[in-house]
């Protein structure tokens, strides 16, 4: 009849949380007419059997207890929260994700003491805190939008490039008188064709430029169509482009070059790198590997070492 009568209660007390949310345990007692010591261990119990969760956020001196799936409204509890843990809390619930690095030390310390709203996560050996409400799918695109100044400040500098070679170039080859600049033009520039008749177009550097663009988009468009994650930009130049991936909840590196054919210096480039990173290694290219180097891979794959016949 205890058992039964226990039981009962334990239902009543799920029943009473899944209507009012987070509660305190005095408010438990109440509503099942019985003392907090004995509210306080069937709430033990429930705990222990995973049908409760206690949060890190008290009240006056007592947590709240909540069934699984009503994190999200321990919001209404924020308030009593103590001075820099609610500063910590406003910002994280403003920024959604923010880098630990970044912030001032007592809002380091406030961010560890708020479990119930800062979820702590790392990406690339720094740590970083998420706000509760936030997905892992938006986490990842969150994370994702911050690589965006990144890819801007790599194209200013390849524009920057761009134009210093523009320059040594006019330096290179003066403007002489326009006979004189009209052969060098001829003989030099190639502008002319072999029969003097047909002008070509000089190349614009904006077409490079649009070249290369296409080329990264090109890049994320496979890497999403195959589900991968972009963790970081480690280089992206006109030739090649180097990322920081996730496939398989594994981090490798993806170097990807802006040409159809690879050969073994390509190969061997990629492999220093990744070794500098301590990571595997992932190779894309605009066409397939010629079957010359297609066999030197199959070779080598088998092969244990080379040794030195002493003479």
């Amino acid at each position: 009849m205890l058992t039964q009568d226990t039981t009962q209660l334990k239902e009543k007390i799920i029943l009473f949380i899944k209507i009012k949310g987070p509660i305190l345990p005095v408010h438990i007692a109440k509503e099942i007419n019985t003392s907090m010591l004995f509210a306080s261990v069937f709430l033990s119990e429930l705990l222990s059997e995973k049908k409760l969760k206690i949060s890190n956020t008290k009240v006056g001196n007592s947590p709240l207890y909540f069934i699984p799936g009503q994190e999200n409204q321990l919001e209404r509890f924020s308030h009593h929260l103590k001075s820099k843990e609610k500063e910590a809390f406003e910002l994280l619930k403003e920024k959604k994700i923010i880098k630990n690095s970044e912030q001032e030390p007592a809002i380091k310390v406030a961010l560890t003491e708020i479990k119930d709203f800062a979820i702590p996560f790392s990406k690339n050996n720094e740590l970083y805190w998420k706000y509760l409400t936030v997905s892992e799918e938006d986490k990842n695109e969150k994370m994702q939008e911050k690589t965006i100044p990144l890819i801007k400040e790599i194209k200013k500098q390849f524009e920057e490039e761009e134009i210093k070679e523009k320059k040594t170039f006019e330096k290179i080859i003066p403007s002489p008188t326009k006979e004189k600049g009209k052969k060098l033009q001829e003989t030099e520039l190639n502008i002319f064709d072999k029969s003097k008749t047909k002008i070509k177009k000089p190349i614009k550097k904006k077409t490079s430029q649009k070249k290369n663009d296409k080329f990264f988009n090109k890049v994320k468009e496979f890497l999403t169509k195959k589900s991968i994650e972009i963790l970081d930009i480690e280089n992206f130049s006109k030739n090649d482009l180097i990322l920081r991936i996730k496939i398989n909840n594994q981090e490798k590196l993806l170097i990807a070059y802006n040409k159809k054919r690879i050969n073994q210096e390509d190969i061997i480039k990629s492999y220093k790198k990744a070794s500098e990173l301590n990571l595997r290694y992932i190779i894309l290219s605009l066409g397939d590997p010629l079957k010359k180097l297609n066999n030197f891979i199959e070779a080598i794959q088998n092969l244990d070492t080379i040794e030195k016949i002493e003479e």
